[in-house]
């Protein structure tokens, strides 16, 4: 078995395209619209979903945002500098809620940006 996708349902898919690809550097893997159930699915990711696990993005056409709940917490991404990273996704336009810097109780370098969903990514640097 393998982990094959995080799904988030997103309020506006143009805006939330823009930022997983412009903003977090991945890219649209595939889209499907389903005109019958007024959905559209889109899948993002940094690498083929034959190669890794990547998130889809759910549009049900007819509702413009969510509750994000308390039972949602992030997604991580591995960065190789998350300064660096932080620096260039504030340039891109992105929100970072966490400006990096070591974790509580902990040396791992992290930090946190929102998407426009306010759904939470964490980036991890890597270790040295």
């Amino acid at each position: 078995m393998r982990i094959l996708h995080t799904m988030f349902r997103v309020g506006n898919l143009d805006r939330s395209l823009a930022f997983y690809t412009e903003v977090l550097g991945m890219r649209e893997l595939r889209r499907q619209d389903y005109p019958d159930g007024r959905f559209t699915l889109a899948f993002v990711g940094y690498h083929s979903e034959a190669e890794g696990a990547v998130l889809e993005l759910t549009h049900n056409w007819d509702t413009p945002s969510y509750e994000l709940g308390n039972g949602y917490g992030h997604v991580a991404l591995e960065v190789d500098d998350a300064y660096a990273a932080c620096a260039e996704i504030k340039a891109r336009g992105g929100k970072v809620v966490r400006e990096a810097g070591p974790m509580k109780h902990g040396t791992t370098v992290i930090a946190f940006v929102e998407d426009p969903d306010g759904y939470k990514i964490e980036l991890i640097q890597k270790r040295s």
